[in-house]
């Protein structure tokens, strides 16, 4: 129990209490001192005589009582008490905070014992000093406990901004980034319920809808636009957030019973006015909402709340605006290679749609080498863009050659073995591409070193080589040509298995042959109607260029 107590005092205020003691040893008195529940915290005896504990403790609630009733008065008193006056007391009082009263800590006793008279004026003097010492001592550990609490707040603040900052990857999904984002500042700010709200495209209009959230809090259509509204009336006030409760004063505006006190802060984004807001600055947009509701530990939010909501949606803003920036610059870049593909194709109207295909049924080859641990499951997407972009070399071959329906001269056929040089030519120039440009070089190469333009054997061509290979020659076996009709799947598959080991890798041919052809060859034909998940062959694109840099 002792240890218990004397950890409420606080170490610097039990060791001034204890010198004191020692210092009044020597004047053969005893000391005690005990905190307001009179549970003994401190006892220093001189060894001269022995202090009754129940006569102490009936002295220090008399104190304590004689102080209450004063209302702890400024200037410490000395009580004499006991029944022959025996004991002098001091309350133990700490130092007034701002707006707030001294607070009664304990007691201060000194037992005189049967040498009342003696010393008693130097003692109560003593003992009026180390009140006001106390006092002081009480005060400066509030003030660094206050400033401690402060800077452990910072610091939590300081951690939850850093790890914003290291999560913001573009190519994270803003629902998961905006969770984080809302767990985060739950751990620091303790509320009822908290929630992200971010404009949306509904139907072709702008509206601010639930992105992310924990805790309780209800946001209607209604309720959402209210908020909207009266967040934009605070921000051109020239406040930074929309901060209200009856603490103070009454609520500003009316709110759903279940609401106690309430903080939205805005998520700017760069624009000009829009369907759901009007401009709030110059080329500067309200792009959603970050609110919460009933703060728990305390009455209400403050100016600290604010700055950090501030601080976590500006955050959040920058993430949301990057990820749009971001994917409206993959979707331009898969736009640029579908649109340099169909120019490829478009050279020669036989093949037609033939980048878009290889890069699929390469894709599909992919995914069933992963099935077989032959692949690892991120190179899906480069496999899929090398066969986007394997032709790209014959941008530099003349139509004439392209187009010729009889047979190619020696001289002809050196110009079309030119073309995965000249691809992966054009390619290598950009980094993110390294993955890609083997798949573009080698895949006219044969297993049995009879291909181009290296003639390498089986060893020596990259698997994505092989891969883009395969899905080239089913396709070109499958399609009408100049020269010849198109190939059956049967007839096609059969070739192919007259190639393994020849002309096409065996791991490679095989998870082909014995994958769902069929269903392979149905999507082809409906042209790209639904590709896993009802992903069309922009949007898939977009999701590969996303891996690709990320």
């Amino acid at each position: 129990m002792l240890s218990s107590v004397c950890k409420n005092f606080g170490s610097s205020k039990l060791l001034e209490l204890g010198k004191f003691g020692d210092r009044l040893n020597r004047f053969g008195v005893n000391f005690a001192v005990y905190n307001t529940n009179n549970e003994l915290v401190l006892m220093r005896t001189a060894g001269k005589f022995e202090s009754s504990q129940k006569l102490l403790m009936q002295a220090g609630l008399d104190a304590l009582h004689q102080a209450a009733e004063k209302n702890c008065p400024a200037v410490p008193e000395i009580c004499r008490l006991g029944e022959k006056g025996q004991i002098l007391a001091a309350v133990l009082k700490s130092a007034p905070a701002a707006n707030k009263q001294e607070r009664l800590l304990g007691v201060a006793l000194i037992d005189l014992g049967d040498n009342c008279l003696q010393n008693q004026d130097l003692l109560s003097e003593m003992l009026a000093l180390l009140v006001e010492n106390f006092r002081l001592v009480a005060a400066s550990e509030e003030q660094l406990e206050k400033v401690s609490t402060e800077l452990a707040h910072v610091y939590e603040e300081l951690v939850l901004l850093h790890k914003l900052s290291i999560n913001m990857k573009v190519t994270e999904a803003d629902a998961a980034f905006l969770q984080m984002a809302c767990d985060s500042l739950t751990e620091i700010v303790n509320v009822e319920g908290i929630a992200i709200l971010l404009e949306k495209n509904v139907d072709g209009e702008k509206q601010l809808s639930l992105a992310a959230g924990s805790g309780l809090i209800d946001l209607d259509e209604q309720m959402t636009t209210v908020l909207h509204n009266r967040l934009i009336k605070e921000i051109n006030s020239g406040r930074d957030a929309l901060l209200d409760s009856d603490i103070d004063s009454p609520f500003k505006y009316d709110w759903p019973a279940a609401i106690k006190n309430i903080i939205a802060v805005p998520l700017f984004g760069k624009g000009k006015n829009g369907q759901l807001s009007e401009t709030v600055g110059e080329d500067v947009r309200i792009i959603g909402i970050m609110v919460a509701i009933n703060r728990i530990d305390k009455p209400d939010f403050d100016s600290t709340d604010v700055k950090l909501f501030n601080s976590v949606a500006n955050g959040c803003a920058v993430f949301v605006e990057n990820g749009r920036l971001f994917r409206d610059l993959k979707e331009l870049f898969i736009g640029s290679l579908k649109a340099l593909t169909s120019s490829i194709d478009a050279k020669d109207q036989y093949t037609r749609g033939h980048s878009e295909r290889v890069a699929f049924i390469a894709r599909w080859i992919a995914a069933k080498l992963i099935e077989e641990n032959f692949l690892k499951e991120d190179q899906i997407h480069r496999v899929y863009l090398a066969g986007l972009l394997h032709d790209i070399g014959k941008m530099g071959i003349d139509e004439t050659v392209l187009r010729k329906k009889d047979k190619l001269t020696e001289q002809e056929f050196e110009q079309i073995k030119v073309h995965p040089s000249v691809g992966a030519g054009i390619l290598s120039g950009i980094k993110q591409m390294a993955d890609i440009v083997p798949g573009v070089l080698y895949h006219h190469e044969r297993v049995d070193g009879k291909g181009y333009p290296q003639g390498l054997t089986s060893a020596q061509i990259p698997l994505i080589g092989k891969i883009i290979g395969l899905a080239d020659c089913f396709d070109a076996m499958t399609s009408k040509r100049t020269y010849r009709n198109a190939m059956s799947v049967e007839q096609a598959v059969a070739e192919i298995e007259k190639g393994l080991g020849t002309q096409f890798d065996e791991k490679v041919g095989k998870a082909f042959i014995h994958s769902d052809i069929y269903q392979l060859w149905d999507i082809l034909q409906e042209g790209f109607g639904q590709i896993y998940g009802n992903q069309d062959f922009l949007e898939y694109g977009a999701v590969a260029v996303g891996e690709l840099v990320r």
